[in-house]
């Protein structure tokens, strides 16, 4: 029994039509869309990649991009055959690629749903990515004379500013790294001299953050420097007091800022999965009608469109059957002499063994 059978006059067959031609050309629009979307993702990510470690944070952009690309050229395609539908003697020549481009169709809007799919579970990826990022941008914030290196101070300066963020979790982070480059000490001082010794490694630590943590919006002028020491400032009390520093970590504040762009971009990919599957069901009754029509011989009657031919159960099981016998049809039998059933084996005066083909009597 098929399944959602309808029943289509030759009027709704052309209506049918029509409107599928229309919306597939909607769907390029979309398919531009996924493509741009793709896009812009991969431009931000890009734009910030210093402070990003190397993973597979750019498979979703690029699947975005891709599938743009091919949602073009199928929707074009299907705008072509929707458009000859319309007459029964064009849709004779697409008659055998219609049910392969359906396939192929469906296939592409699962890739869609993947696609939208992605960009929520892509948070855990990109997290990991800027933790381990960030931490080696604050670690070598200090070497601006290093070649490769030396881009890094501006540019977690920029990001600290721009997103109001301070650390990779958080201000304290600065704690624990040197910040300062060696040739801005002053060696001769003995508070210097005293807390590089102090530090197993030798690193001149500070309870202080860069210029870029401040906030500009405090009334009270930025302290940066022996944030942990009350003493050190008047009326100060680092524990109770807001701070007027960014205390928000720069991980949280891009992760926020990426998640809510890939939240906009996976609503808008699954907003186009459903209106390209709704076009491809549209498609689907559109190529059985036009198949039905021919096979009853008469170009302006009725005939009936559906989903699938059979039920769900035996449409799986034709499919399963399918699969199962497709590697049977160049199976070769290992049994010595089944090879070809038409084959008798002689023997000759030389005592080899002959091969001759006999024709089968009818």
């Amino acid at each position: 029994m098929a399944v959602l059978k309808v029943k289509f006059t030759k009027t709704k067959r052309d209506k049918l039509a029509q409107i599928l031609w229309i919306l597939n050309w909607i769907s390029v629009v979309s398919g531009i869309i996924l493509f741009s979307l793709g896009l812009f993702l991969k431009i931000e990510i890009k734009k910030r990649n210093e402070v990003m470690a190397k993973g597979d944070i750019n498979s979703v952009p690029n699947m975005l991009i891709s599938v743009g690309v091919i949602a073009c050229i199928i929707n074009f395609l299907g705008g072509k055959i929707c458009y000859d539908c319309s007459d029964a003697n064009k849709f004779s020549r697409w008659k055998l690629v219609m049910l392969p481009y359906i396939v192929c169709t469906l296939c592409f809007t699962f890739c869609i749903l993947v696609g939208a799919l992605m960009c929520y579970a892509m948070r855990n990826e990109l997290e990991e990515s800027l933790y381990l990022g960030l931490r080696d941008a604050i670690k070598y914030y200090k070497d601006t004379d290093i070649p490769g290196r030396c881009f890094l101070k501006r540019t977690v300066d920029l990001l600290q500013i721009g997103f109001r963020c301070c650390g990779n979790n958080g201000f304290r982070d600065w704690f624990e790294v040197q910040w300062v480059s060696a040739r801005y000490l002053n060696m001769a001082s003995k508070d210097v001299v005293d807390r590089l010794k102090s530090n197993v490694d030798g690193k001149f630590l500070v309870d202080g953050v860069p210029f870029s943590c401040c906030n500009p919006s405090s009334p009270r002028p930025c302290i940066q420097y022996q944030l942990t020491n009350n003493s050190a400032h008047y009326n100060y009390d680092f524990l109770t007091e807001e701070l007027n520093i960014w205390v928000k970590g720069c991980r949280e504040a891009l992760l926020d800022y990426y998640t809510a762009i890939m939240r906009s971009i996976g609503i808008a990919a699954l907003l186009i999965w459903l209106f390209e599957l709704s076009v491809l069901i549209g498609v689907r009754y559109l190529q059985t009608a036009m198949k039905n029509v021919l096979l009853l011989g008469d170009l302006e009657g009725e005939s009936d469109g559906w989903l699938l031919e059979n039920s769900f159960v035996e449409t799986a099981k034709h499919n399963i059957n399918i699969i199962k016998n497709f590697g049977k049809v160049n199976q070769i039998s290992t049994v010595s002499g089944m090879s070809n059933p038409n084959t008798d084996v002689s023997n000759t005066n030389c005592g080899k063994n002959v091969t001759k083909s006999t024709i089968p009597a009818a």
